[in-house]
């Protein structure tokens, strides 16, 4: 059986990838799983356990830090966040496509561990579609955005770090870009090569 792989999907916060990957986990034809990631903070009303988040307390999230536990992990206002390296790497060893949707600080650190992944940047088509998408939230004043606009401006800068880059202009186009990237990426002669030595009967 040949092993899966690992597609993770960022970009700068408030561009989509929330978005774009509901759209692919409900319509795309590529088959993947979606790996859920685990947090500390408190469970939501309607969310569901293994479902939503992985709900764990500050202490047992610390000690899978400390026992390489995590994939990629962040801290946001006294919560943890991050992905389980378990769930994955059962996912990958059993031939399974696993999708993740981090932020670029999370990529980076998935890059560092699992390098033979395929990294997709999810871009703006400008800071300006940025600011409007993140203005047409209503939850932030303009000091708060234009923050988030700097930080998404040095996150940009960071592309040179991934494979592939998608602009995020449509969700339907997006979609059908990233399931593209997928189908070419599984025809790699790097991914088929050790299958075709079988079948040339070198061991």
């Amino acid at each position: 059986m040949s092993k899966g792989m690992l597609i993770v999907l960022s970009g700068p916060s408030g561009v989509g990838k929330g978005t774009v990957r509901k759209a692919m986990v409900k319509k795309s034809r590529i088959r993947f799983d979606y790996s859920i990631s685990m947090t500390t903070r408190e469970m939501r009303p309607r969310e569901r356990e293994g479902i939503d988040y992985y709900f764990r307390t500050k202490e047992e999230f610390e000690n899978e830090i400390k026992n390489d536990g995590m994939l990629e992990y962040a801290q946001y206002v006294d919560n943890y966040y991050g992905t389980p390296i378990k769930y994955v790497q059962e996912k990958l060893d059993a031939g399974r496509d696993v999708l993740l949707e981090i932020e670029v600080n999370g990529a980076m650190q998935v890059r560092e561990k699992m390098p033979d992944g395929v990294f997709i940047f999810l871009t703006p088509p400008d800071l300006g579609s940025l600011r409007d998408r993140i203005s047409h939230r209503g939850t932030e004043d303009n000091a708060t955005i234009d923050k988030r606009i700097e930080k998404a401006r040095q996150e940009i800068e960071l592309m040179s770090h991934y494979d592939y880059a998608v602009v995020n202009d449509e969700i339907p186009r997006a979609v059908r870009k990233i399931e593209n990237i997928i189908r070419s990426e599984h025809l790699k002669v790097s991914r088929v090569y050790d299958s075709y030595k079988k079948v040339i009967g070198d061991k």
